[in-house]
């Protein structure tokens, strides 16, 4: 088969880009397609601070009778790639029929072009930005429609990666639970003993500001990620940024904050699953899928809460303040009726103090997917992520 690669430049390319899971996901019933804007602000560099020190750039792939056949992207960012022991891209939106050597003719473009800007690694499929969002590969678990901005794909698609020379870098689980499964005794136990700590409480986000929010999350994060390798601290406008992106889809009773005298401590954000909702918009948050989603969200259709991010503070680390969120949830979420299970947002492999509290929890490994990477130099020896917590 002879194979045209052509970059995407224009507005005909992109609506191209953006139709082809549709022909490749034809008849399957658990893939729901990304928002076409979703993916599209990934690559405006007025919307992605990624591309302050960096690039990307996408490609189509068409077969001989002209048909688009493939897709993907790569880009870099400066300073993330220089977080690594070598200079490290990435690529992701990643599609393609099946056939090894149309996907590897995808890879080699990435490469080549990463290795033009002095990348000697790329990572995939990843996101030109935030982890939180189509980042891994797929590989146990099709049988689950996929989270909100969580990657679905073909299983073939792994031996793709893994045919052309990509290790797993780590990989990334989905735990899944019940709302109503009572909180284990652990968490019951150290959650009655902070009972008795004066000046302790959990509360939901009701009726706070989004000022407020923005500040008691900067707060949080900072403390809690402040010592993991190649962490930058949060800026107030990002905290900012990121409580008015959530502010038209939250449901302010299931996002929690554990305090400690006023200051806040611990918090546990979640949000009512969107794909629940988005699938029934088809990929386009155009105007009439606005409409859609308004009348999903007015409806409560949403029955999964999706916990975006978790964290506590260092020194309240390991005193139950997990235990005391988990247990509010319970007591004062699970009795309006609405959210039936919940689904935690992907660990990595190598986060070890997290996937303790998910075997705590007795959450269920919903999903598995991979992060990869590949050398350029082939003779380098190969190291995974380093783990974050003791064995």
């Amino acid at each position: 088969m002879a194979f045209t690669l052509e970059k995407v430049e224009n507005k005909a390319q992109k609506r191209r880009f953006h139709a082809l899971p549709f022909e490749l996901y034809r008849g399957n019933p658990q893939w729901i397609p990304h928002l076409k804007q979703d993916v599209e602000k990934v690559f405006d560099a007025s919307k992605n601070k990624a591309f302050r020190g960096g690039e990307a750039v996408r490609w189509l792939l068409k077969g001989d009778d002209g048909q688009d056949i493939g897709r993907i992207a790569a880009f870099y960012n400066q300073k993330t790639a220089k977080s690594y022991s070598q200079p490290t891209g990435g690529l992701g939106f990643f599609e393609c029929i099946n056939n090894q050597e149309a996907c590897h003719l995808l890879f080699d473009a990435c490469k080549q072009w990463l290795k033009e800007r002095g990348m000697e690694a790329m990572d995939g499929p990843i996101n030109f930005g935030e982890k939180n969002a189509f980042w891994g590969l797929l590989v146990d678990g099709f049988e689950h429609q996929p989270a909100y901005q969580i990657n679905y794909n073909p299983p073939y698609y792994q031996g793709f990666f893994e045919s052309y020379g990509f290790k797993t870098y780590y990989e990334q689980y989905v735990f899944w639970r019940r709302t109503d499964a009572p909180a284990q005794h652990v968490f019951v136990r150290k959650a009655e003993m902070l009972k008795f700590v004066e000046g302790f409480e959990v509360r939901s986000v009701r009726g706070v500001t989004e000022d407020r929010l923005a500040r008691d999350f900067l707060a949080v994060y900072n403390e809690a990620w402040g010592n993991h390798a190649g962490f930058s601290a949060m800026k107030p406008a990002q905290a900012r940024a990121i409580m008015k992106a959530i502010k038209p889809v939250k449901d302010p009773d299931i996002s929690l904050f554990a305090f400690y005298r006023g200051r806040p401590i611990g918090f546990y954000i979640n949000l009512p699953e969107l794909n629940q909702i988005f699938k029934h918009v088809h990929g386009n948050l155009n105007f009439w899928g606005k409409l859609v989603f308004l009348w999903h969200k007015w409806k409560k259709t949403p029955h999964t809460m999706y916990g975006i991010v978790f964290g506590i503070v260092p020194d309240w680390q390991g005193k139950g303040v997990e235990g005391a969120m988990i247990k509010y949830a319970e007591d004062h979420i699970v009795p309006k009726g609405q959210y039936v299970d919940t689904i935690l947002t992907w660990i990595g492999d190598f986060n070890l103090k997290m996937l303790r509290i998910c075997e705590n929890l007795n959450a269920q490994r919903q999903r598995t997917l991979i992060t990869y990477r590949y050398l350029f130099d082939r003779e380098k020896p190969f190291e995974r992520h380093p783990f974050i917590g003791k064995k």
